[in-house]
């Protein structure tokens, strides 16, 4: 007899949290953040493992270890969904659980699967004006978002296909916010636009997120970076990046301030910055990709939000 339903959860808290409940079925665990490093389409070749593995090393040495049992023994659950009625993704409304939900359905859709594929996505909560995360949801919450999961039709699935396809391409050119309109996607185009943001900016070489730090600094009170971090990941936006992604940035954008009588103060470079759009393109270039694009070989065009060649 067929099992009923797979659950494939953003991470090991919620996925906790879902045992704890007592929601039926089985369950996979994405451990993967494919929205930093370079990826490639084919998350079973061994191509792709080497990949991510070589990027964990570079980057997050910590998290190196273990990819397999991490990730690989998750990604097998999954490449066995042909004998679950149904698959239900839990990912949130940011572009660090986008880009993999655009993973996980690519792959889903590689394996012809045949079953219904349903979206429990958080993000506006009725009543309240800031977007949510699933962990930030109550029981009660997280139970009416499940009973009011979105099937996703085949529109959706196509959508997701090209897009991590685009994703992994070599030409960010071609993401374009437009292709997730007429979805059931509700924050992907958002998503899309904020990836494109991650380039840097045409007028000062900073992306928005290092922008953004440099403006947080000037305007409050922060003594640590630590403190940083904490601002940086409550002013982040659609970035849904977590604390390791934020101080491996502030290790990088250290030299734009200072610690001055137990307070962080911006350099005189990094009021020029955000003052007279000083240009530090070429100072901030260092080796970085992002899906199937090289960070430093295009700019981001405020004016009309879009990519162009370095």
């Amino acid at each position: 007899m067929m099992k009923k339903t797979l659950h494939v959860t953003n991470g090991d808290s919620l996925n906790d949290r879902l045992l704890t409940m007592k929601i039926e079925g089985d369950y996979a665990v994405w451990r993967e953040m494919l929205c930093e490093g370079k990826t490639i389409v084919d998350l079973t070749s061994s191509a792709f493992k080497k990949t991510r593995v070589d990027f964990f090393k570079n980057n997050y040495p910590d998290q190196a270890g273990g990819y397999d049992e991490k990730f690989g023994s998750q990604l097998a659950i999954i490449a066995d969904a042909h004998q679950y009625e149904e698959i239900v993704l839990w990912f949130e409304y940011d572009l660090y659980c986008h880009i993999n939900m655009l993973a996980c359905i690519s792959f889903i859709k590689s394996r012809g699967y045949k079953g219904n594929v349903y979206l429990v996505c958080s993000g506006r909560v009725s009543g309240e004006k800031d977007l949510f995360a699933l962990s930030q949801l109550s029981e009660m919450q997280l139970l009416s978002h499940y009973n009011d999961k979105v099937l996703l039709n085949n529109h959706d699935l196509f959508i997701a296909d090209d897009l991590w396809r685009l994703y992994c391409g070599k030409d960010p050119l071609e993401l374009d916010p437009k292709r997730a309109k007429d979805s059931n996607f509700t924050y992907l185009s958002n998503c899309i636009s904020a990836h494109k943001e991650r380039f840097p900016s045409a007028i000062t070489g900073l992306n928005t997120l290092e922008t953004n730090m440099l403006r947080l600094i000037r305007k409050y009170d922060i003594k640590t970076p630590h403190q940083l971090c904490g601002y940086m990941l409550n002013y982040q936006g659609y970035y849904g990046y977590g604390d390791i992604q934020i101080k491996k940035m502030i290790t990088r954008m250290s030299p734009f301030f200072t610690d001055t009588e137990g307070r962080l103060t911006l350099t005189e470079k990094a009021n020029n910055i955000l003052d007279n759009s000083y240009n530090v393109f070429k100072e901030m270039k260092y080796p970085c990709t992002l899906g199937g694009a090289s960070k430093y070989e295009y700019v981001y065009n405020n004016d009309n939000h879009q990519l162009t060649k370095a």
